[in-house]
């Protein structure tokens, strides 16, 4: 029996049937595609367009290293501080916690009050900020927060707050070592050791990522260091923080007792050359720039220029001795003024009658005539020659930031005037550190050592760079070098400094320096004055070198204002630093023939 041909109507519905299972089909093959391109294709490229909007970068702070004394006593360093920053737009219904196993919600207002008793900001502030724009996704509410505050923010647990870490950098100490230390501004290192040492003490920042959820919250245990970050080095300095203070006090007192516009002092180590003190008496507080009195934001002592004045007659007098031509007893006949074929003359600073002096009573007593029928023995290339080995003309190798080199000229450019005027310290400009270098060098025997500031820059990884060289260079001869210092004991007990009460128990070798100033209307001396004392202790074993300079003293004009300040500091280093007394007579060269 023949089964029934399908009528009209069933073929057109197994038709439709048909067509509507292809679609299907088609429809599940685009699917099925478009999966596969999705999970297999596209899946890594997908991934981290995902990750992208998930993970957010931050960065991880090097922090600027820190400056020390010689014993390793901070006197700058970087301090960790914190901006307290929010999410408003998560803010406005306050926050929930748990609070002894229960369930606590605080409103906004409770939270602004929580959130200024743990910074000291004021809670009305903090609501203003927060409700400035309901819908912001950031908002600054306190800034610069320290650890402690920070710590109590953390212990809130509010979900929508964000402490931002920052840095802060701090002088401990204020004024004291400021003048050397520098400051930082808001576009970095400004000044002093934080300007030339940046590249040392500049850290090197680091980057880390961390995934947030849909309420834009930091997933725990998503944090990824992509970048270290590297702390910047420890600069280690020479200066003694101790001894700074007590050289900047004695300095500011004498400064006041003379009326002086300004002071500097000096103290180095005769066998390196290492400066343990370089005091400003208008040294900037860097911790309060703008607030700073002084219009002094580096260090007189390396940036100004004067003319030095008498202490100069002692670098002459080497010269003369490592040629030959005088020794300690050399005899002259020495009027009380001279006067020059080119109508020049130059006199002493008191009257005298024609006096027989050798050349220990000419520095004793700081004859100008005296030094300069010495030093016209030398031709004055010879002498400028010699002033240049001793480091004037040129910066020190500290290479302090705006240290002057000074104005020594050239021999070509020195007039006959200036030819002699600069055997007595006028008419050419020194640095205060260029006279104490040229007093070490004669205390070291004739040998000149590097000037040091720094003793180098000890990196994160204990590396250490910056060292300054050690390496001497002879400058005149031992035997010049020590008769000189020997004709300086002379000094205290019968010379310009003889009025100044001996520190006891030790021979001390100085000079004095009385300097005119080149500030009269229209050009020449006036009647202001630059005064000096330089001075090496123990004489027979010299061990450290004191320079104090005054500037426009009113009340005493004379270099003898200045050997109060100089006999404290000397006095002050001798027993910080526990120098064994004298143990031999001083040196009493005669003074006269």
């Amino acid at each position: 029996m023949r089964s029934a041909r399908p009528t009209p109507a069933t073929r057109h519905r197994r038709h439709r049937t048909t067509i509507a299972a292809i679609v299907i089909f088609a429809l599940v093959a685009v699917f099925v595609v478009r999966l596969v391109d999705i999970q297999v294709v596209q899946a890594s490229t997908l991934n981290k367009q995902s990750l992208g909007k998930r993970s957010v970068p931050t960065i991880l702070y090097g922090d600027r290293g820190s400056i020390v004394d010689t014993n390793g006593k901070v006197l700058a360093k970087t301090v960790v501080r914190y901006d307290i920053t929010a999410v408003p737009a998560y803010a406005q219904k306050g926050y929930k916690t748990t609070v002894g196993g229960k369930s606590v919600t605080y409103t906004l207002s409770q939270t602004a009050d929580q959130i200024a008793a743990a910074t000291g900001a004021k809670a009305s502030d903090i609501v203003k900020t927060l409700t400035a724009d309901k819908k912001s996704v950031y908002a600054k509410l306190v800034g610069s927060v320290d650890v402690d505050a920070y710590e109590k923010i953390q212990k809130l647990g509010i979900s929508w707050i964000y402490p931002k870490r920052t840095t802060a950098r701090t002088y401990p100490n204020g004024a004291v070592a400021g003048n050397l230390t520098g400051f930082m501004g808001t576009d970095g290192a400004q000044a002093g050791l934080e300007l030339e040492y940046n590249k040392c003490l500049a850290g090197t920042n680091g980057s880390e990522t961390y995934e947030r959820g849909l309420d834009n919250v930091k997933l725990p245990g998503s944090t990824v260091t992509t970048k270290k970050a590297v702390d910047g080095g420890v600069l280690e300095t020479t200066i003694d923080e101790y001894l700074q203070y007590q050289v900047q006090q004695d300095l500011a007192e004498q400064v006041k007792a003379i009326g002086a516009t300004s002071g500097t002092a000096i103290v180095m180590k005769v066998s390196d050359g290492s400066l343990l003190a370089v005091a400003d008496s208008d040294s900037v507080d860097p911790n309060n720039v703008d607030g700073s009195s002084t219009s002094n934001l580096g260090s007189k002592a390396f940036t100004d220029s004067y003319e030095p004045g008498s202490t100069v007659k002692s670098l002459i007098a080497a010269a003369a001795i490592d040629q030959g031509v005088a020794t300690p007893a050399t005899q002259e006949t020495v009027p009380y003024s001279r006067t020059f074929p080119w109508g020049g003359r130059i006199a002493d600073a008191e009257f005298h009658d024609t006096e027989q002096l050798t050349l220990a009573g000419i520095l004793a007593n700081s004859s100008n005539v005296g030094i300069t029928q010495v030093g016209e023995r030398l031709s004055k290339q010879t002498r400028y020659d010699y002033l240049k080995k001793f480091g004037f003309g040129s910066k020190s190798e500290v290479k302090f930031n705006g240290e002057s080199v000074g104005q020594l000229g050239t021999p070509s450019s020195w007039d006959s005037q200036t030819n002699i005027n600069s055997m007595f310290g006028q008419g050419i400009g020194t640095s205060a550190i260029q006279i104490a270098s040229a007093y070490q060098t004669l205390a070291n025997g004739g040998v000149r050592m590097p000037v040091t500031l720094v003793k180098g820059c000890k990196q994160s990884d204990g590396t250490v760079t910056d060292t300054p060289s050690a390496k001497g260079t002879r400058v005149v001869s031992e035997k010049a070098a020590d008769d000189v210092v020997d004709m300086l004991e002379n000094t205290i007990p019968e010379g310009t400094l003889a009025g100044m009460t001996p520190i006891s128990g030790y021979n001390v070798a100085a000079k004095t320096g009385t300097a005119q100033i080149a500030d009269a209307p229209g050009g020449g001396y006036g009647s202001d004055y630059i005064i000096s004392v330089a001075g090496i202790a123990p004489a027979e074993n010299p061990q450290y070198v004191v320079l104090v300079t005054f500037t426009k003293p009113t009340t005493l004009k004379t270099s003898f204002a200045a050997a109060p300040a100089f006999r404290e500091i000397m006095s002050q280093v001798l027993e910080n630093y526990r120098v064994k007394p004298s143990t031999t007579p001083a040196t009493n060269l005669p003074d006269t023939w």
